[in-house]
């Protein structure tokens, strides 16, 4: 059974899937702790271990830089380079709140 490293993972994912699906297991490490494994599809699973068909885990970041849904309403009336001007400087306000508009 091989460890990866989480950007190892992501990088060769479809090797790895390959490597699953010839038998292998390999456990997926983030910061050195095992947080994942990739098996056989046929792989059996104790009862006690039976997970649900589709389970997502999903992790706070704090709060969004850019509001979503405005930063489409700017980019469907602005041209590409104004755009891009607009994130800078959105960016660099909050980076520095007191820095001027």
């Amino acid at each position: 059974m091989a460890a990866i490293g989480l950007f190892e993972a992501k990088t060769h994912l479809s090797e790895y899937v390959a490597r699953a699906e010839a038998g292998e297991e390999v456990i997926i490490t983030r910061h050195n702790k095992p947080v994942a494994k990739i098996v056989p599809l046929a792989a059996e699973l104790p009862a006690a271990q039976e997970i649900a068909p589709f389970v997502q885990r999903t992790y706070s970041t704090g709060v969004p830089l850019v509001d979503l849904t405005r930063a489409n309403q700017l980019a469907a009336e602005l041209e590409d380079e104004e755009l891009m001007a607009k994130m800078r400087r959105i960016e660099a306000r909050h980076q520095d709140p007191h820095a001027p508009s």
